[in-house]
C-alpha cells in the first residue's frame, strides 16, 4: 500500500486529493495546524478514529515553519509521495503579510526537501511543488505554457517562484524526484470564502434571498483560467506517475474575466445585470428592479495587478493524458447550485 503525505491536507485541494487517494487504495497521512477553533469541515467526512483498526487517514499536527516538526513527520512516516499544497495562497493578503508568505511559501518548500535528502527519502519518494499561475504575472506570451518566462507581480508569486527553483534544483542537484504542477485557478464549492468566485456564487445567493443586498469587488476586468479542483487534483497525481519528474502546466485554456463570472453567476438566478459608470464608481444594477446590486472597492484592487492569464495544457495532455473535464459555465453552475444549497440554511 502506497503512502502519501499531505500538506495543507484541510484546504480545497487537501481535501479532494485525499478523497482520490483514498479510492486508489493509498494510506494517506496530513499536516494540519493547531488552533483553538478546529477548521477540518472539508476533510471531516474523512476522519477515523484512531482506535479503529485498518484505518488509512492519518492526521498529524505541523506547521510549515517548524523544520523539527517536518523532518519528524517525514521520518516517522516514510511516505511514497508528497504532495505540498500548503501555502499562503490568497495573493491580496500576501501584500498585507509578505514576511509570512515567503516562510511559508518559500522557505517551507526547502523545509521539505532538505528532509527528503537528509533523510536519504530520495529514492523512495517523490516530491509535488504546488506552484502557480500568478508565476507568470504580467507575461507577454499568450496563452501560457512551461517555457513561458516568469514575471511575478505579487510577494505570494515571488515566494511561488522561489519554490518553483528550488524544486528544480533539488530535483538536477540531489537526484530527487521533485515536480511542479504549474496550476491556473481552480475552483469548487470548497474553495475559500474570501476568494473571489466563492466570494460571488455566495453573495449572489444571499442577494437572491434577501440576506445582502450588494456585492461588493475589485478589479471587474482581469481574466483568468478557471477549471475545477477535482480535475485539477488527479494531474497532481499523473503528473508523479509520469516516468520521470518535469515540470507540468495545468489550464483549461479558456479566459474569462470576473465581471463574465458575476453576469453568469446571476443569470443563474435568473436576474440580469446592467453596468453604469466606470473605474471605482462603476455599479451593476438589477435590470428587473433598478437595485444596486454590485459596487465596486479600491481595497481590492492589488497594488500590481495581473491582468489576464491562460494557460496552454498541450504537454500534460501528450505525456499524461491529461485535460479538463468540467468546463467554465458548467463549474459556475456547480458552484451556484451549492451556494443556493448552503445559503438557503
Amino acid at each position: 500500500m502506497k503512502k502519501a503525505f499531505i500538506t495543507g491536507i484541510s484546504g480545497q485541494d487537501g481535501s479532494y486529493l485525499s478523497e482520490f487517494l483514498l479510492q486508489k487504495g493509498y494510506e494517506v497521512h496530513g499536516m494540519i495546524r493547531r488552533s483553538s477553533l478546529e477548521t477540518r469541515t472539508r476533510i471531516d467526512h474523512l476522519y477515523q478514529d484512531p482506535h479503529v483498526s485498518g484505518r488509512r487517514f492519518f492526521l498529524y499536527y505541523g506547521d510549515m515553519t517548524d523544520s523539527s516538526c517536518i523532518f519528524q513527520l517525514l521520518n516517522k512516516i516514510q511516505p511514497n509521495e508528497i504532495y505540498n499544497l500548503a501555502a499562503q495562497s490568497h495573493v491580496r493578503i500576501s501584500f498585507e503579510n509578505p514576511e509570512y508568505t515567503a516562510n511559508v511559501d518559500a522557505m517551507g518548500t526547502i523545509r521539505l526537501l532538505e528532509a527528503i535528502r537528509t533523510l536519504r527519502l530520495d529514492k523512495t519518494t517523490k516530491f509535488y511543488q504546488a506552484s502557480t499561475s500568478e508565476l507568470f504575472g504580467r507575461a507577454k506570451k499568450m496563452p501560457q505554457n512551461e517555457k513561458t518566462p516568469f514575471c511575478p507581480r505579487s510577494p505570494y508569486a515571488a515566494a511561488k517562484i522561489y519554490s518553483y527553483w528550488i524544486t528544480v534544483n533539488y530535483r538536477e542537484a540531489y537526484n530527487i524526484f521533485a515536480t511542479n504542477g504549474i496550476l491556473f485557478n481552480h475552483e469548487s464549492p470548497r474553495r475559500g470564502d474570501s476568494f473571489v468566485t466563492k466570494k460571488i456564487v455566495q453573495n449572489v445567493a444571499d442577494i437572491y434571498y434577501n440576506k445582502a443586498n450588494t456585492l461588493y469587488l475589485g478589479n471587474l476586468d482581469v481574466s483568468r483560467d478557471w477549471g475545477y479542483a477535482p480535475d485539477y487534483v488527479e494531474s497532481m497525481w499523473k503528473i508523479l506517475q509520469y516516468e520521470k519528474p518535469e515540470d507540468f502546466v495545468i489550464a483549461t485554456g479558456e479566459t474569462n474575466t470576473v465581471r463574465d463570472f458575476v453576469e453568469k453567476a446571476f443569470k443563474y438566478v435568473n436576474i440580469e445585470i446592467e453596468w453604469q459608470g466606470k473605474g471605482i464608481d462603476e455599479i451593476g444594477i438589477d435590470k428587473k428592479t433598478g437595485k444596486i446590486i454590485v459596487k465596486i472597492d479600491p481595497w481590492y484592487f492589488r497594488p500590481t495587478e495581473v491582468d489576464i492569464l491562460v494557460g496552454d495544457a498541450s504537454k500534460a495532455k501528450k505525456l499524461i493524458g491529461w485535460e479538463p473535464k468540467v468546463k467554465y459555465e458548467e463549474l459556475i453552475k456547480i458552484m451556484m447550485e451549492d451556494a443556493l444549497k448552503t445559503r438557503r440554511l
